[in-house]
């Protein structure tokens, strides 16, 4: 269950959704992993109750009923890795015969989820070619973990590496150290903020400047929004804002939007990812400070 939506998927029927207000209780003997609106964690098997929309569930050998409305996630407890591995996966392109311009974009998510941890890579590629010369390249991938804590708030471990021909970036690194708040966290949307430290080691593309190490910081705004049920919609966007603490005066801004709606079945999306990045002081030989583009994608949502 996530965002007010609960799922089962069977071979014979394929997957079915059920909004949270119709549900009275459930039972499952499965086990399962439980986020409360409180922050809390639960992992337990379900019985139904008597009670209209609440269910119980056995804590230390004792069981204890909660409502439905205060439960935020469920997640299965699956012994198979492969089966505990959930994403997306987004392709879109565009092609100009006036300006014989081709541009292909490729991003998505790998999420993994065990007790109290989150495992994700998300990758973003755009790459734009006219005739056989590269004009524009923006790329982006980053491993990233986080471990749930008290009070919705979770610990976070961020490495990345990044490209990008318009700001002069010819490879990037980052280590972030840093925390991540859920402020509004419910059956339809979710608002966050994250905070971070940043190791940073930059690489231009004049061959003579050195490669040069920063220390910065991170304040991430995300805000998402999503309907389970079919026609599935989701929006998810976020802005990114990097002041640098060492070097020259000098801070980096991003801004993401990507909507999308369901297509045929509940797995395939189309939609379209919108960026701007911005860097107030760029390598020498950039040729611009900052860099935009918006793309037609279709994606694949795994289990």
């Amino acid at each position: 269950m996530e965002y007010g939506i609960i799922t089962w998927k069977m071979d014979g029927m394929g997957t079915i959704n059920v909004e949270q207000p119709f549900v009275s209780t459930f039972f499952s003997q499965k086990q399962f992993e439980i986020l409360m609106r409180s922050g809390l964690i639960y992992y337990s098997s379900f019985e139904t109750s008597d009670s209209h929309r609440e269910v119980i569930i056995s804590v230390a050998g004792q069981k204890k009923s909660i409502y439905i409305d205060d439960i935020v996630e469920i997640h299965p407890i699956k012994k198979n890795f492969w089966m505990k591995i959930s994403g997306n996966v987004s392709l879109g392109g565009n092609y100009s015969k006036g300006s014989n311009l081709t541009t292909i974009a490729f991003s998505g998510n790998l999420d993994y989820r065990n007790k109290k941890a989150f495992y994700q890579t998300t990758w973003n590629l755009n790459t734009s070619f006219q005739g056989d010369s590269l004009t524009a390249n923006n790329g982006e991938i980053d491993l990233q973990w986080q471990r749930l804590l008290k009070n919705q708030w979770s610990s976070l471990i961020l490495v990345g590496t990044s490209q990008n021909l318009q700001l002069g970036i010819k490879r990037r690194y980052d280590l972030s150290l840093g925390a991540v708040k859920d402020i509004v966290y419910n059956t339809w949307n979710r608002f966050y903020v994250t905070g971070a430290i940043s190791g940073i080691t930059e690489t231009s593309y004049e061959s003579d400047n050195p490669s040069q190490q920063d220390l910065a910081g991170s304040l991430r705004i995300a805000y998402e929004i999503y309907k389970f049920t079919s026609p599935k919609v989701s929006l998810q966007t976020n802005f990114n804002f990097i002041p640098y603490f060492t070097g020259a005066e000098r801070y980096r801004a991003n801004y993401n939007l990507n909507p999308s709606i369901s297509i045929l079945n509940n797995n395939f999306k189309v939609g379209f990812a919108f960026y701007f990045n911005y860097d107030s002081n760029p390598p020498e030989g950039s040729l611009s400070n900052d860099d935009y583009g918006i793309n037609l994608q279709l994606s694949y949502a795994l289990h």
